[in-house]
This record gives structure tokens, C-alpha cells and sequence, in this order.
């Protein structure tokens, strides 16, 4: 079993020095986590001296009738662990609290390119959350059905997109089409 781990070690440091033409060994690899244990994984990884990203991203939530904004990782059981080959041994990570495994290509941890990791930071806002392009389910002219609030079960047609994260659609009130614009999270398909 010892054997097989220094294998495993010799194999990501020849893996990467070899993308790279032997110079720098310092690479982004993904830990698969328990599930909601991305924060606690992430505070003992760094314990560890680990560098880690953890993209999150702000997610509406609805419960009991309210909708509530709150930080959710882009990721779910996942996060990206920066290892440098030389100085880190990166089979440590597999007994980390929190962490279920590396993600591997065969017996050696997948080295994830950094254009990925760059172009995800360079999506984040100002307070760290990657901002997500707000695209409709619904196409012009499809059948929907408002869920709640005073348009409550009002059936209408999608008109488009209407400002950031509203929808503008048509309701056919006393024989006539009148525009509405709700909040995505108000309709539904009919």
C-alpha cells in the first residue's frame, strides 16, 4: 500500500513536469468533498497549507413562501486544491476532513488547466461571487403560468427578459393583452 502511494506521488510529479517541460510544479487539481462539507474541507486543506478556490456564486432560494439570496458553491462538492509538486505531497489530500477524494485521470490526479481557473475569477464580482449569465428557460410567445402574488394562477404568453433576473410577460385581462413584469422566480411553464 506504501508502495503503491509513492507510485501514485512519482506519477504526478513526472505528470507535471512534463506539461509544463519540467520547470514550475505548481498545478490546480480538483478534491470532490462530503456533501456540504465544501467549507470545511477548504478551512483544513488551508490548515494543511494548501492554496484553495472555492467558486461560489449567489443563489435565490425559496422557502416558506419567501425568497431569500444566499452563497452557494458553483460547484457542489467541489473545489479546486493549488499543489506545488515539489514542496506538497498531494496524497494528503485524500484524508483531509471534509474530502471524499481527488478527482483522477487513471491513478494520477487531472491537472486542471489555469486558463479554467482564471477565467472563473475573472467572472467574480467585487465581493468574490461569480457573476452567472441570467438566460430565460422560456422562449417569446411560450405558454406560462404565474405561481404567486396577485397574479396568482393567471396564465400568460412570455414576452422576454425585462432587467436583471425580471420577465416581462402578457396577460389577457377583460379581452385584451396587458404587460407584466414579474420576478423569474413568480412563473412557471403552463
Amino acid at each position: 500500500m506504501l508502495d503503491h502511494s509513492h507510485n501514485n506521488k512519482n506519477a504526478s510529479t513526472s505528470l507535471a513536469q512534463s506539461e509544463d517541460g519540467g520547470g514550475a510544479a505548481q498545478h490546480w487539481y480538483v478534491a470532490q468533498t462530503h456533501v456540504h462539507a465544501e467549507s470545511k474541507a477548504t478551512f483544513h486543506l488551508r490548515r494543511q497549507g494548501f492554496e484553495i478556490y472555492l467558486p461560489r456564486y449567489l443563489k435565490k432560494r425559496r422557502h416558506a413562501r419567501r425568497i431569500d439570496t444566499v452563497a452557494a458553491p458553483l460547484f457542489p462538492r467541489y473545489l479546486f486544491v493549488s499543489v506545488d509538486t515539489a514542496t506538497q505531497r498531494w496524497y494528503s489530500i485524500r484524508s483531509t476532513i471534509g474530502i471524499t477524494r481527488l478527482v483522477t485521470c487513471g491513478d494520477v490526479p487531472a491537472i486542471v488547466p489555469p486558463a479554467i481557473i482564471e477565467g472563473l475569477k475573472r467572472r467574480e464580482d467585487d465581493n468574490g461571487f461569480v457573476k452567472l449569465e441570467q438566460r430565460s428557460p422560456f422562449a417569446s410567445g411560450d405558454k406560462i403560468r404565474i405561481r404567486e402574488g396577485a397574479f396568482a394562477d393567471a396564465l400568460g404568453l412570455f414576452e422576454g427578459m425585462s432587467g436583471k433576473e425580471r420577465v416581462a410577460i402578457l396577460l389577457d385581462f377583460l379581452g385584451r393583452k396587458v404587460r407584466v413584469v414579474l420576478d423569474m422566480d413568480f412563473i412557471e411553464a403552463a
